[in-house]
């Protein structure tokens, strides 16, 4: 065996030993992987105040004013979301009076279905079953989960890791990309340069491109879905404008949340169509002013790829994973354009078949 080949399969058994260990160790990788994002999205902040500023010093007031906005924005939209939640509950008796006083008759009368086919009394009472057993779940789920001790650790760890992690990475973001540079083979160096350079410009272009479309999305929902008069605009609003970064998602996820509430609160044919306008407008302003406006075509995966990706994600890092699924694919991709772009510059590829 050559030296070659041998370093060769070390190389590649390093790899698969490394895929190997983070899917093992996903549960408690995830939060330094979601601390890592955070921190390379921050970044450029940092080094923008670091202009004026030691890095610490930058480091501390960016990691300040970011904590301070999500403290608030929690502390607004949490009360607020939980309102929504109680009117939309409370609104559920009188939905089910107009489905057992209007629209059942109407159907029943339109299709000429037999008299007991649509039964409102027998969806009540499911509806009140269910109701109860899903408050048994879920106190008994909050009641094991504050009786064991190390699950309420884990979580407590969690929530405590993802910040503290944070903004130590952001503070020595430098001097870690300095050791891993330093790390790197002569050889290979300017090959992996220029593969990371390429991979942050495409990476920081999406991500915080991204961003501003999922906050513009979640405005423009909220906002318009207060002026049809929906109740619970800001939930089902900020909620499709989250889902945002995966194609269509966020408007199939957004419409058919915002028509069910809408039949429950409306009852009315023109306020659904008033919803359907609204989402209609906002894919075409995602789709036609914002992406191309703040994205473009930065990441350039199939929208498929992207629904594969994000449920990939999920299932091996759950939440993180979901978070972190587009930004690893991003770098993935970069990696294959110039895998592909060697392989057609390559002999093997050139090579005429034989006569």
């Amino acid at each position: 065996m050559t030296t070659q080949l041998r370093r060769r399969l070390l190389i590649a058994a390093g790899v698969l030993g490394t895929a190997l260990l983070c899917y093992l160790l996903g549960p408690v990788l995830a939060p330094f992987f979601g601390a890592a994002l955070l921190a390379y999205i921050a970044d450029p902040l940092v080094e923008r105040l670091q202009r004026l500023l030691p890095r610490g010093w930058a480091t501390t007031l960016v990691f300040g004013v970011l904590a301070l906005a999500g403290l608030l924005a929690m502390l607004f939209a949490i009360p607020a979301l939980q309102r929504q939640l109680i009117s939309l509950l409370q609104q559920l008796p009188r939905f089910l009076d107009w489905l057992e006083q209007t629209a059942v008759p109407w159907a029943t009368a339109t299709f000429d279905l037999p008299p007991d086919m649509l039964s409102v009394a027998a969806a009540r009472d499911w509806l009140q079953e269910h109701w109860a057993q899903a408050g048994t779940y879920a106190a008994q789920g909050l009641g094991k989960l504050v009786s064991s001790g190390l699950g309420l650790i884990g979580l407590l760890v969690n929530l405590i890791a993802v910040p503290v992690v944070t903004f130590y990475l952001l503070r020595d973001w430098p001097q870690l990309i300095a050791h891993i540079d330093a790390l790197l083979p002569n050889r290979w160096r300017p090959a992996v340069r220029e593969f990371a350079g390429e991979a942050d410009r495409v990476l920081g272009g999406f991500l915080h491109g991204q961003l501003l479309v999922m906050l513009a999305q979640g405005t423009f929902y909220a906002v318009a879905l207060s002026v049809v008069g929906l109740n619970q605009a800001l939930l089902i609003g900020f909620a499709a404008g989250l889902v945002t970064f995966v194609p269509y998602l966020g408007g199939v996820i957004g419409i058919t949340l915002a028509l069910i509430v809408g039949l429950i609160q409306f009852q009315d044919v023109v306020h659904l169509a008033a919803i359907g306008g609204v989402f209609a407008a906002g894919q075409l302003l995602e789709s036609l002013v914002l992406t191309p406006l703040l994205v473009g075509d930065r990441l350039g995966l199939h929208p498929v790829a992207v629904i594969f990706a994000v449920m990939a994600g999920g299932q091996l890092f759950g939440f993180f994973g979901v978070l972190l699924a587009l930004p690893v694919s991003a770098v993935l991709l970069v990696l294959l354009r110039r895998a592909l772009a060697r392989y057609r510059d390559s002999e093997w590829y050139a090579e005429e078949p034989p006569c």
